[in-house]
């Protein structure tokens, strides 16, 4: 048989796939699973965007190879996102590139810069693909540890000289996953500077930007100066406009790394269905009220999370963003060994801290992409199982 490459063998098992796992095993006991594991918006997307793709599909111009780029009609679309949303000004000829979701973009930026032996820095805990991206190109991850002391915010002081010489790209994701963190216009000058000093690309992941709660408006990346000089961002239509399953998305910023990111896609993928990309002009530019309407109904699944959490003994700050709570698992827990027993007990998913990374060690996350009335009945089960718990 033939032997599969080193970096495929070096890749761990990807964490929702492990979580899918789990889930159906015990399915196949017959026990009623509520899943908190995976944030998938439960929510359907708006009808004008549904409305639009189910025309658009009928016209044969969709029918034949698309854009490598993308569309111009699309990336023009997403420049004046960008420029509405927060002033932003963007050449979508040069500075926008098309991704079939963001996930792929974020895997392929490290062929474009990574040679084996350098090195990417990464967040702990953090979205897998950062890591697993730089490894598929032969290059080694610096994990920066998130830890709540420091507001879930990397320190850049912290990283050993050695490691900033050997870096080629830095990754950052707010508002976070899994954490929820926030950042601020400070942190994120402080991190262009580090950046800009160090010879460091930014790759920021901004999939989460409309998601804010109690009137909170998360700052996107390149509206802070210099951010386009130092960098380029990731967004999506997945979180915002609830269209995980379309896979449409976008990067932005810098145009020599957006060059270098299309030269990488036009020859490993043949671009976005245009129907798609046509729904996806609809959804940038059509009624923004689906925006706050989504982020009302997080914003009580949020709070039914974390007011029945603090019931039982936690003592949690409400989050400002994202669709995940970041939970500190009760004494005499790991963060696997608390995953099992809510599952096996109360029938119900979390996901361990520690699969996002080693920092993440003593937490759980749960997601707000749940129907309320099952999102309560999970926590009611949690309650009758734990009761009150200490830290």
């Amino acid at each position: 048989m033939t032997e599969q490459a080193e970096r495929i063998k070096n890749l761990p098992p990807y964490l929702f796939a492990r979580i899918d796992e789990k889930i159906a095993a015990a399915r196949a006991k017959g026990t009623d699973v509520i899943s908190l594991g995976i944030g998938d918006p439960d929510l359907p997307t708006p009808k004008n965007i549904v409305d639009k793709m189910a025309a658009e599909v009928y016209n044969p111009a969709h029918h034949q190879y698309p854009s490598y780029a993308g569309m111009l009609s699309f990336r023009q679309a997403v420049a004046e996102w960008h420029r509405r949303r927060g002033g932003v000004e963007l050449d979508p000829q040069t500075e926008v590139l098309t991704l079939i979701g963001s996930k792929e973009g974020i895997a392929h930026i490290s062929l474009c810069y990574i040679n084996p032996g350098d090195i990417a820095l990464v967040p702990d805990p953090g979205y897998p693909v950062y890591e697993i991206g730089c490894m598929l190109a032969g290059g080694q991850a610096y994990k920066m540890p998130l830890r709540a002391e420091n507001e879930f915010l990397p320190v850049f002081e912290d990283i050993p000289a050695d490691v900033v010489k050997r870096a080629k790209l830095l990754f950052l994701n707010y508002p976070n996953n899994p954490t929820s963190a926030t950042a601020d216009e400070a942190f994120y000058r402080k991190a262009i500077d580090f950046a800009r000093e160090n010879d460091i690309i930014i790759c920021h992941d901004g999939a989460y930007s409309e998601i804010g709660f109690d009137g909170y408006k998360p700052l996107g990346f390149l509206e802070v100066p210099g951010a386009k000089e130092a960098g380029i961002e990731f967004n999506s239509l997945s979180k915002a406009y609830n269209m995980t399953g379309w896979r449409i998305a976008w990067a932005a910023g810098r145009r020599d790394v957006i060059g270098a990111l299309g030269t990488v896609k036009s020859n490993l993928d043949s671009g976005a269905f245009q129907a798609v990309q046509a729904a996806g002009i609809e959804a940038l530019l059509g009624p923004q009220d689906i925006i706050p309407q989504m982020c009302d109904v997080y914003q009580e699944r949020r709070d039914i999370i974390i007011d029945t959490l603090n019931s039982m003994g936690w003592r949690m700050k409400k989050t400002k963003a994202a669709v995940y709570v970041w939970a500190p698992v009760p004494k005499g827990f790991t963060s696997e060994s608390f995953a099992e027993f809510v599952l096996e007990k109360a029938g119900v998913v979390v996901t361990p801290g520690n699969g996002y990374g080693a920092a993440g060690e003593g937490y759980v996350r749960m997601t707000l992409t749940i129907g309320t009335q099952r999102l309560r009945e999970a926590l009611r089960r949690m309650r009758d199982t734990l009761g009150s718990v200490t830290f």
